[in-house]
């Protein structure tokens, strides 16, 4: 059964005082009566039963079949009226309630289909999805042992083994973050204060002009983190990349030069494996060997790229990221573990992080409980409540292996390879550069302007081209593909390849429909 049969209420405890025989009077508190619980336990069992055979048909099976559509667009008006979002006094009879759960799945992206290619993340891993199923039930939170025993000790474990992957042979420290946003502001975080301990107790007034460095094709948190903790946007000194979109390293050492030359402190760069557009992975070993001279923190947005790693024959791609202090790494995008599943890792076994962020609270981090408070890590957080986003990459990982990962990785960059060569093949698609990652950049070109020569207003009119089939194709429901202007270039799809569900007939099928759907443009 999906929920445990109804059972009788335990008995009282034996060393309890004696309770009078017969039914106790109630219990009053400001007009309350406080006697048993106020939950029908059967009636709530009745509708989880209802529920979950809702959810395994529609937001599972469906979801996930090829012969489904990937969304069932409706304007946002539209559906305001559809979902009936007024929250009134009074509730809602159970049908109308597994109808509201109805709609919510019908009218949802459906980002386990294997058309879904929109964004860094794809595909349902039932794993994982069984392991997230768990952790919702139980809804642990992970600041100490005594609440999340389970869940603590799963997530230290994929931690260490990350870490290892990484190629940290002494080891190092982490924590699970909410998104690889936040874990490059831990980044940013844990170095300033690994160049100026005092800030955390004395604050910004204390402190010089901080700079640090990212790439101009860095994710925007790198400046939102600065605004956030007080560096400010203008103290990210932005460095020029390459045509592949890989930061120019001799750049890297002029900026830091200026900053030197200017009277401010260096304290950090951002270097990327994958960035989110292009997939380019910039040059890490040439980086680290700067950030030595200068004595910077190195940080590296493996978010998308970390994938990588678990490939012998593409970590290459990530060659010298054993060399940096602290890394970023998603394995809810090229890995599947479902969002939201994000390790900000520190090469360092000083407690950097736990003097970092530790603030001590004596209601949760007693030092004189009965077990080893070593296992209370919440402490190294700077949230309280914290969900266990581990386990469900653990349940994975277990049983796929790491050779299973590995797989995956593999088949998603030959599957990104063959795209490649198709688009070279057919007319009207043009590649914008050869795919590094399983970051597929292509414009699609219709009959009408094939003949026209490269120019100014040849590509003012492709710039028109990929809104008009993304809009196509959403109110079609057929896919899901991004596009993307991006510096000097014209809007172009950037199609992302991660699901093992997704198959070559698959790659055919997306070429096809882009040209079907923008053919008469």
């Amino acid at each position: 059964p999906l929920v445990r049969p109804q059972q009788e209420r335990p008995p009282e405890n034996p060393t309890s005082p004696a309770e009078p025989k017969g039914k106790r009077p109630p219990v009053l508190v400001d007009g309350v009566t406080l006697n048993g619980p106020t939950l029908d336990i059967r009636e709530a069992e009745s509708f989880l039963r209802d529920a979950m055979p809702i959810i395994m048909e529609e937001a599972v099976w469906k979801a996930t079949d090829v012969k489904e559509k990937v969304c069932e667009w409706r304007s946002p008006e539209q559906l305001k009226d559809l979902l009936d979002l007024e929250l009134r006094e009074g509730g809602e009879a159970h049908p109308q309630i597994l109808q509201r759960c109805r709609d919510a799945i019908r009218y949802s992206v459906k980002t386990g289909h294997p058309l879904f290619f929109n964004q860094l993340y794809a595909g349902m891993d039932p794993y994982s999805l069984v392991g997230r199923f768990i952790t919702e039930a139980i809804n642990p939170s992970l600041y100490t042992y005594e609440v999340a025993p389970v869940f603590l000790l799963t997530e230290e474990a994929v931690l260490q083994k990350m870490i290892e992957i990484i190629g940290w042979q002494e080891g190092g420290d982490g924590i699970f973050s909410p998104g690889g946003s936040v874990s490059n502001m831990y980044a940013v975080n844990v170095a300033r204060y690994h160049h100026c301990p005092d800030v955390k107790v004395l604050g910004l007034s204390a402190l010089p002009r901080l700079v640090m460095f990212t790439s101009q094709e860095c994710h925007y948190s790198v400046a939102k983190a600065a605004a956030f903790l007080g560096i400010g946007t203008n103290n990210v000194y932005v460095i020029p990349s390459d045509k592949r979109g890989k930061m120019i390293p001799a750049e890297f050492e002029k900026q830091v030069q200026r900053a030197k030359d200017e009277g401010a402190l260096p304290f950090m760069v951002n270097a990327t494996a994958g960035t989110t557009v292009l997939g380019a992975f910039d040059p890490l070993e040439e980086i680290a060997d700067i950030c030595e001279r200068h004595n910077l923190w190195m940080h590296v947005d493996a978010c998308w790229g970390g994938g990588a790693l678990m490939s012998k024959k593409h970590r290459y791609l990530l060659q010298g990221i054993h060399r940096a202090n602290s890394v970023a790494w998603n394995p809810h995008k090229m890995l599947m573990a479902g969002l939201q599943c994000c390790a900000f890792m520190v090469r360092d076994k000083t407690n950097l992080l736990q003097r970092c962020h530790s603030a001590q609270a004596s209601y949760l981090f007693q030092q004189d409980k009965f077990y080893d408070v070593s296992y209370d890590t919440g402490d190294k957080s700077i949230q309280c409540s914290r969900k266990p986003d581990a386990f469900k990459f653990w349940l994975m990982w277990k049983a796929i292996g790491t050779k299973g990962l590995e797989e995956r990785v593999d088949r998603a960059l030959a599957m990104a390879r063959y795209l490649a060569e198709e688009i070279k093949k057919r007319d009207g698609f043009r590649l914008v550069m050869e795919p590094e990652y399983t970051n597929v950049c292509f414009w699609y070109i219709p009959p009408s302007l094939r003949d026209m020569a490269d120019g100014p207003e040849f590509w003012r009119n492709v710039h028109a081209v990929a809104p008009v089939v993304k809009e196509r194709m959403m109110k079609k429901g057929s896919m899901m593909v991004g596009y993307q202007p991006h510096g000097d270039k014209a809007n172009f799809f950037r199609q992302i390849i991660i699901s093992p569900q997704v198959s070559r007939e698959d790659m055919d099928f997306l070429l096809d429909q882009i040209h079907s759907l923008g053919m008469d443009l």
